[in-house]
This record gives C-alpha cells, structure tokens and sequence, in this order.
C-alpha cells in the first residue's frame, strides 16, 4: 500500500458509509442512539475533505489525518473509537509504501487502542466483534506468503461473519448494554461499519 491507495481507501469508505448510512441508522435506532450512519457518513466525508490538498509524506499520515480528523467531528463514542483506530494504525507507518506485514502490525496496534479506550473484548457486540476476525484472517493469509489483496479480501470475509455473529449477543459495552436481553437479535452497527471499513479496503487493493 503507498499513500495513493492509503487516499484511495479513505475514498471507499467514504463512499460505502454514504451508501449504507440508512442501513447503519436502522440497525442503531434498534439498540442504540440511531445516529451511527450518520455520524459515519459525516466523520469519513469530512476526512476526505480534510486530505483535499494535504501533502502527505507516508501511508501513516494519511490514516493520522483521517483518524484525527474523526475525532473532532464524529459525535459520541463512534469518534474517539475509530479515530483512535486509524491514528493508532498511521503512527506505525511512517513509510511511502508497506507491505501486508506492515499493514498487520498497524491493524493490530488499532485493534489495541480500541479495546483500551473502550474495555471490549470479543463476545462484547461491539465493532471488536468483526475487528479481530479480520486481524486473524489477514494474519493467517500474512503469515502464509499472500499478498495484501489475499490478505484484505480474507479479513473482509472475516468481518462480515463477526458482524453477523454479533446478532445473537447480549450487549455488554455502550449505549446498548443498557438494554440487557432485550440487544439480542439485533446486529452491532459498530461491527457492520467495521466491516464495511475492512470491505474498503479489500476493494481497493484488489
């Protein structure tokens, strides 16, 4: 990844947060504040106007700029989470290009500063949910000699099924653990714009 397709994946999920901001509000409005999609759709429209013009010098600049840029305008929990998510993620690639070990290593290290902020772990219905899955699929892929599209298009698959999994779950995090037995049967939307997020990418490095 170089920091053209680094743009060209802030790009995608742009695109696919507009796209699927009704359906992330439907799923947030069951067990939550209903304002997930939009949050998203506005968080990730405002980091690619953010990276209009900006002279990045490396992969991580561009995801520093994107999570600091979510941050300062995404509302509620969805904002310090995935900001930290992509900030984390931009410190450990202080390069023009890395390969899919790289990228692991800054996937991981987003996945860490998710769960300290938030205290989730898996089982929790949160976007962790479909977060580890996909390091572990990108990882076994990484670790057995595939290259980045491999890795991605198998994280995504990963994080689709964590995001299903999540319907039967009782919520033990967030706003929708306050609804007890009554958040089983609904899916996470943190989990479904997570894999939406790791759907992106597979996407672009196809």
């Amino acid at each position: 990844m170089d920091i053209a397709l680094a743009r060209s994946w802030v790009q995608a999920i742009a695109a696919s947060m507009n796209e699927h901001k009704d359906h992330l509000t439907q799923l947030d409005s069951a067990i939550g504040d209903a304002d997930h999609g939009v949050n998203m759709q506005r968080g990730f429209a405002a980091a690619l106007s953010a990276l209009d013009g900006y002279q990045a010098a490396t992969v991580g600049d561009v995801l520093v700029k994107t999570g600091s840029t979510l941050i300062s305008v995404v509302g509620g929990a969805a904002g310090p989470l995935y900001g930290t998510l992509f900030r984390a993620m931009g410190k450990q690639l202080a390069l023009p290009s890395v390969d899919a070990h790289q990228l692991l290593a800054a996937l991981t290290a987003g996945l860490e500063g998710v769960q300290k902020l938030g205290a989730a772990v898996p089982g929790d219905k949160t976007m962790v949910d479909a977060l580890v899955p996909a390091l572990t699929a990108f990882g076994e892929q990484a670790g057995a000699g595939a290259d980045l599209s491999v890795a991605a298009a198998s994280a995504a698959d990963a994080a689709e099924q964590g995001m299903r999994d999540t319907v039967p779950l009782q919520a033990r995090k967030g706003r929708a653990s306050y609804l007890g037995a009554r958040s089983i049967g609904h899916q996470d939307p943190g989990a479904t714009s997570t894999a939406l997020i790791v759907r992106a990418l597979a996407q672009v490095v196809a």
